[in-house]
């Protein structure tokens, strides 16, 4: 069977996208880089261990945010299960309650921390979710 050149370059196109996407999301999980408005947080699972993760912090209407920008999201899942987060800053962790946002909440810290293309061309154009961190 003989495959038309169009669609073969469509594919090798296609595949060196999904590698690209892949090395920035694994490179990222990785060296989890630290600076300007990044935050460690701390999710737990029902057995109640702990898992640390470098996300950045938002901010609008006065509320803080972390957002799930990428596909590789199990911290999210087991938040969703456990609605509590710790945040290390300044020396000191603070749990927070897990405030999962939608509707006009989620499109307004959307609009007040817009994702730039080229960041969302490298993770594959991801869903975008928020969480809000809900002092306890």
């Amino acid at each position: 069977m003989k495959i038309n050149k169009g669609i073969k370059l469509a594919l090798i196109l296609l595949a060196v996208y999904v590698g690209i996407v892949v090395l920035f999301e694994s490179s990222l999980g990785f060296f989890q880089p630290e600076a300007g408005n990044t935050i460690v947080i701390e999710t737990f699972d029902a057995g109640g261990n702990g898992y640390t993760r470098v996300v950045s912090l938002l901010i609008s209407a006065g509320n803080e945010y972390v957002a799930v920008n990428h596909w590789p999201r199990a911290w999210y899942r087991r938040l969703k299960e456990t609605p509590r987060i710790g945040v290390t800053r300044d020396g000191g962790q603070t749990i927070f309650g897990a405030g999962m946002v939608s509707g006009v909440e989620h499109d307004q810290v959307q609009a007040d921390n817009p994702t730039p293309f080229a960041f969302r061309f490298l993770t594959g154009f991801p869903p975008r979710y928020f969480v809000r961190l809900d002092p306890q």
